[in-house]
């Protein structure tokens, strides 16, 4: 059973959870990190998924793919991350093996090429087929046991271990006292469960609505906002 999570006073950017006796923290970056094992995860980059779309002749915009890689990779560098556990949809389907998306990740790589990666399939990558062999990363099914967390891409329940999830895409709506309203992604925590929000560009969110049990944390301003359960 997890407990409360709390800011934590040496960095007002991010939050923290202890779970199994592990310290992770939530960071602004829509990432968790633990840091007791160098490990990153990540969920929901759908790599390609506006090349994808400009396939299917839509105007979207160009520079998605870098610019999710770009951020993994100052997360990875200021972190000095060991591990990268990519928690499903790693690519968003197979019209994104295009020569300019693989030719991205293939750099992407080759300046990591010591960090071990590790993929969860997902439901995207079921479709999308396997990132390239050259890529050098570790395709699973989930769950996939890690310490005491159950790495996967759907929400779900194990009998031993905290779940680790994506898929979901997680949102919170904020209410303003003039009747506006805000999204933002956040991470959403339940006893045994919690859920990353996406880390991709371009991908959307699904409204998460309180319940019993429930905590968001919302992502904003570069920071980690610890909502009251509403």
């Amino acid at each position: 059973m997890p407990s409360p999570i709390t800011a934590l006073a040496t960095d007002p950017t991010h939050a923290s959870v202890d779970w199994g006796g592990e310290t992770l923290h939530l960071l602004p970056e829509r990432a968790l990190w633990w840091p007791a094992q160098g490990t990153l995860f990540v969920a929901d980059l759908h790599i390609g998924k506006a090349a994808t779309y400009r396939a299917l002749g839509q105007p979207v915009p160009h520079g998605t793919t870098e610019d999710n890689l770009s951020r993994l990779s100052e997360l990875i560098n200021r972190l000095q991350a060991q591990q990268l556990v990519c928690l499903g949809d790693f690519l968003h389907a197979a019209a994104a093996h295009t020569a300019h998306v693989l030719a991205s990740l293939q750099a992407w790589r080759e300046r990591h090429a010591s960090l071990r990666i590790a993929l969860v399939r997902g439901n995207h990558d079921d479709r999308a087929g396997d990132p390239p062999p050259a890529l050098a990363i570790a395709v699973v099914d989930e769950p996939w046991l890690l310490g005491p967390f159950a790495c996967c891409h759907h929400p779900q329940t194990h009998p031993t271990h905290h779940v680790l999830a994506g898929h979901l895409h997680p949102v919170v709506a904020l209410q303003g006292p003039g009747r506006d309203r805000l999204r933002l992604p956040c991470f959403l925590n339940e006893p045994g469960l919690s859920i990353l929000p996406a880390f991709g560009a371009f991908t959307g969110g699904h409204l998460s609505e309180a319940a019993p049990g429930r905590q968001h944390h919302a992502v904003g301003g570069d920071r980690v906002w610890s909502l009251p359960n509403r």
